[in-house]
C-alpha cells in the first residue's frame, strides 16, 4: 500500500485545500493528508487559540434586541457540577457568537434550588426555553417547567459538539468570558480515536468538563439554527 502526503500521490490536489483543512482541524488533517499517524489520544484545542478568543468580560449584561439562546449540563447534586451558559450571535459585519455568561454551582447542592437560581438568571435575558441533555429525565424538566422554562433535549452527543466548535476556536469567531475554569476545561479536553477511526472528544480521567459542555452546548444551539452564507464564512 502506498503511504505518503496527499500531494505527494495527487499533484493535482490544491494546496488551497489542505491549508483549509489545516487551518480547520490541524489533528484529522494531518492524519489526512500530510500521512502522519495519529496516538490514541490528543489534545483538543492549544491554549493560545482559546485565549485569542477570550473577550474583555466575565458577564455581559442584556442588551435590547438581542436574542439569547442558553444550555444547561445538569447534574444531581452530588459529583459534578451543575451549569449554564447563555449567548448571542452578532450580525455583520462581524458575525460571531459571544457567550455571555457562564453559571457553575459545584456540589452538594440542591438540584431545584439550582433551577431556581438558573430560572432568574435566564429570565434576566429573556431567555424562556433552555437546551440540555438527556440527564434525569422529567427530573431536570419539571423543576424548569415551574419557572416557566421548557427544557429542551439536544440532539447532538457533546463530542460532536465540542467538533464543531474547534473551527469557530480557530477562526476567533466565537468570543468567550473571561473565566479561567472554562478556558482550562477547553483546553484540557482529550482527542480519542477509535480502532475504527471515529473521533471522541472528553474530558481526561478524574477531570470535568462541565463548563465547557455548557458553552459548547449553548454555541451549538445557536449555529444549528443560523443561515448557510455565515457557516460558509466559519467552515470554509
Amino acid at each position: 500500500m502506498a503511504h505518503g502526503a496527499s500531494r505527494t500521490l495527487n499533484p493535482s490536489l490544491p494546496q488551497r485545500v489542505v491549508d483549509r483543512a489545516l487551518e480547520k482541524d490541524r489533528t484529522r488533517a494531518t492524519a489526512e493528508y500530510l500521512a502522519e499517524f495519529r496516538t490514541d489520544v490528543e489534545g483538543f484545542v492549544a491554549l493560545e487559540v482559546v485565549e485569542s478568543c477570550v473577550g474583555d468580560h466575565r458577564e455581559m449584561l442584556p442588551a435590547a434586541g438581542v436574542t439569547y439562546r442558553a444550555f444547561v449540563d445538569p447534574s444531581g447534586g452530588s459529583e459534578d457540577a451543575m451549569t449554564l451558559a447563555i449567548a448571542h450571535k452578532t450580525t455583520s459585519p462581524d458575525e460571531r457568537v459571544i457567550v455571555d455568561a457562564v453559571r457553575e454551582v459545584r456540589p452538594p447542592f440542591s438540584p431545584s434550588a439550582v433551577v431556581d437560581d438558573f430560572a432568574v438568571l435566564l429570565k434576566s435575558y429573556r431567555v424562556s426555553k433552555v437546551v440540555g441533555d438527556h440527564y434525569g429525565g422529567e427530573f431536570v424538566k419539571e423543576p424548569f417547567r415551574k419557572n416557566g422554562i421548557s427544557y429542551e433535549l439536544c440532539k447532538q452527543p457533546k463530542s460532536d459538539l465540542f467538533r464543531d466548535m474547534l473551527p469557530l476556536l480557530n477562526s476567533g469567531h466565537i468570543t468567550l468570558p473571561r473565566h479561567d475554569r472554562l478556558i482550562a476545561q477547553i483546553v484540557g479536553l482529550e482527542r480519542r480515536v477509535s480502532r475504527a477511526g471515529r473521533d471522541s472528544i472528553d474530558h481526561a480521567p478524574g477531570a470535568h468538563d462541565d463548563i465547557a459542555n455548557a458553552v459548547t452546548g449553548v454555541v451549538g444551539a445557536i449555529t444549528s439554527g443560523v443561515g448557510s452564507a455565515w457557516l460558509n464564512l466559519v467552515w470554509d
